[in-house]
């Protein structure tokens, strides 16, 4: 797991709890109010890359812009009119090998939002089905001479391979346990909301530390913005050598949340287990499923987080799931944001862009 060396520009935007001591708000609420006026500025940020095949490989200024971008969507998201031009003409393709809703839902309505032709293929309907290769579908997809591909699939590396072999822009949606990028970097924006900051916090990632790319995202992505990450979960799911990266590594929940500020709780991914990692689901709720009690070991105004889908009474308790510390719902609607905020940052690349 190679990490890039991250570049250190601080993000000097007034947002948060910097805002509201500017006005003399207090600290009642818990969610900081954010005041954003570069909605009538849009930003000029060019990303220099074609393609986002993963975190690992971009700065530090490179995920700060995206989220800026990202800010901006969120006020046009939250407008009766939420439609922009940015992507008028484009012709953008979901093409999901695995099964999902959020992520493929979001990638869709934020498509549209910027005003792409968006198609979503089905793969259980496709030549894929046929015996057809990845590069043939590629190749096939090329011809068809798409502005945007938005890909998730089973095989870690698949996602990378494809981008060799097509013209357009590339987006990993997910590639085995290898990466999420878009899933860390609206998980990044979350907790910047608030938050109103990322650098300094203490953030715990609880769980199939091994088997998630959401997690491999979001240690290379928080790290980059100054967090300092834990990692929490058995030894049976801590990838090996995973100690020379510099993270925090706990195998006791408790201590591993003690005075954290965000508590981010991972699925058990047991689609990508082959063998017993856990003697049951039980006992792993047990030990290291999130609720009340364990909760409160954090600190008091900690935050809960999970990218779903969740499987409630064995990663995390519906109170907690469900209950006034938690940010999952914001997640979903950041994950649209974010997104819309990769789609028009690569659309900036194209010919005519």
């Amino acid at each position: 797991m190679g990490y890039a060396v991250f570049e250190t520009a601080r993000y000097m935007g007034k947002t948060g709890a910097a805002v509201k001591r500017a006005l003399g708000l207090g600290s009642f609420c818990l969610y900081p109010i954010i005041f954003d006026m570069s909605i009538n500025q849009p930003s000029s940020y060019v990303f220099p890359h074609k393609h986002l095949l993963g975190i690992e490989g971009l700065s530090r200024p490179d995920i700060e812009a995206l989220l800026e971008l990202a800010d901006e969507e969120v006020i046009l998201s939250r407008q009766v009119e939420k439609k922009k031009t940015s992507l008028r003409g484009r012709t953008q393709i979901n093409l999901f090998f695995e099964p999902s809703t959020r992520t493929q839902a979001s990638f869709e309505l934020a498509g549209k939002r910027l005003g792409a032709d968006v198609m979503n293929m089905s793969v259980a309907n496709s030549s894929a089905k046929k015996g057809e290769t990845l590069i043939d579908t590629a190749m096939t997809l090329n011809a068809m001479r798409p502005d945007l591909i938005i890909v998730r699939h089973h095989a870690a590396g698949a996602v990378q391979l494809l981008s060799r072999k097509v013209d357009c822009s590339v987006i990993n949606a997910g590639d085995g346990a290898h990466e999420h990028p878009t899933q860390a970097l609206l998980d990044a924006l979350t907790i910047k909301r608030a938050k109103g900051r990322i650098e300094g916090l203490v953030v715990a990632i609880c769980g199939d530390i091994m088997h998630s790319r959401v997690a491999r995202s979001n240690m290379i992505c928080l790290a980059a913005l100054g967090a300092r990450v834990r990692l929490v979960g058995p030894t049976t799911l801590m990838p090996a050598g995973i100690e020379r990266f510099g993270f925090e590594i706990f195998h006791d929940m408790r201590e591993g949340i003690r005075d954290a500020d965000i508590i981010m709780m991972l699925r058990l991914q047991r689609e990508r287990m082959h063998g017993s990692f856990v003697p049951s689901t039980k006992e792993y709720f047990r030990y290291f499923g999130l609720d009340d009690e364990k909760l409160a070991l954090a600190k008091p105004d900690a935050l809960v987080m999970h990218p779903g889908p969740m499987n409630r009474g064995i990663e995390i308790s519906t109170d907690v799931a469900d209950g006034a510390q938690s940010l999952i719902r914001e997640q979903v609607e950041m994950g649209v944001a974010v997104r819309m905020a990769v789609l028009e940052a690569l659309a900036r690349r194209l010919p005519n862009g």
